[in-house]
Formats: C-alpha cells, sequence, structure tokens
C-alpha cells in the first residue's frame, strides 16, 4: 500500500488541499479525487494528449506527472478555462472550422493550443504543427485544426 501526502496547490484559480497516494498520477486526482472529467484519460504513456494541463503555465502530461508533484503548484486543465477570452475564441474557432469531430482530443488539443498562443500569439501553419504535435487526433487529419489554431492567431493582431 502506498503512503498518503496532503499536498496544496491552486487549481483553475482556486486552492485546494487534497490526500493522494504517493503513487497516483495527476490526472487520477483531477478525475477521481476531485471530479474533473474534462481532462481525458488516453494512452496513460504521454503519447496522446488528451490528458494536456497546463502546471505552472506550462503545457504537460498528466498522466505522466504524479499527483504528489503538484504541491505548491498552479494547475490550469480545460475547466479552468471556461472564464477565458482566448479560449472562449478558440473553442469558437475549432467549431467554425469543424476541428471537433468526436471530441474526446478536443480538452487536450484547446490546452496545447493555449498554451501555444501564450507563447506565439500569432503562429504561422508550421509552429502550430511543432505545437501540437504531442496530441493526437484520429478523426480530423489535423488541417481543420490548425486552420482553427491560425485563425485565432490572426485575430489576436
Amino acid at each position: 500500500m502506498s503512503p498518503k501526502h496532503d499536498i496544496e496547490f491552486a487549481l483553475n484559480g482556486i486552492r485546494q488541499r487534497v490526500t493522494v497516494p504517493a503513487t497516483m498520477n495527476t490526472l487520477e486526482m483531477l478525475r477521481d479525487v476531485l471530479g474533473l472529467t474534462g481532462t481525458k484519460y488516453g494512452c496513460g504513456e504521454g503519447e496522446c494528449g488528451a490528458c494536456t494541463i497546463q502546471v505552472d503555465g506550462v503545457s504537460m502530461n498528466s498522466c505522466l506527472m504524479f499527483a504528489v508533484d503538484c504541491d505548491g503548484r498552479e494547475l490550469t486543465t480545460i475547466e479552468g478555462l471556461a472564464n477565458d477570452t482566448r479560449a472562449d475564441a478558440l473553442r469558437a474557432s475549432f467549431v467554425e472550422h469543424g476541428a471537433v469531430q468526436c471530441g474526446f482530443c478536443t480538452p487536450g488539443m484547446v490546452m496545447q493550443a493555449d498554451h501555444l498562443l501564450h507563447k506565439h500569439p500569432e503562429p504561422d501553419a508550421e509552429t502550430i504543427k511543432a505545437g501540437i504535435e504531442g496530441n493526437i487526433c484520429r478523426c480530423t487529419g489535423y488541417k481543420k485544426i490548425v486552420d482553427a489554431i491560425a485563425c485565432v492567431g490572426c485575430t489576436n493582431k
């Protein structure tokens, strides 16, 4: 049995205090302990990007991060972007460009795109492709996703 640890962190701007096993990953903590199911379980190996969140402003695969490593940090999930103007524009652009099909990859893709747009407010197609390369979509073929992100980048001028 894994020892349990008390951790404190900010999640979507709200202070949290939880007790988690040392072996629990952040994805499990978000979904199973805190009930935030927007972050998806895809591969569990950091290969698909479905579980993408931002930790201290950096895009991360939550399946690869131990929950205890969240202690003292700032986490943002897809739920945390609910009242964010850029994220609203990003979601609208995904819909407008048909970049959402089954929707399974969408939360992770939006989180990655949000991170990319913070670093590169007006990215070109090559920058977008490089920026989302760790996120897999099995439905759209990526062109619609790249177009959606580029469209938001164009409106950031």
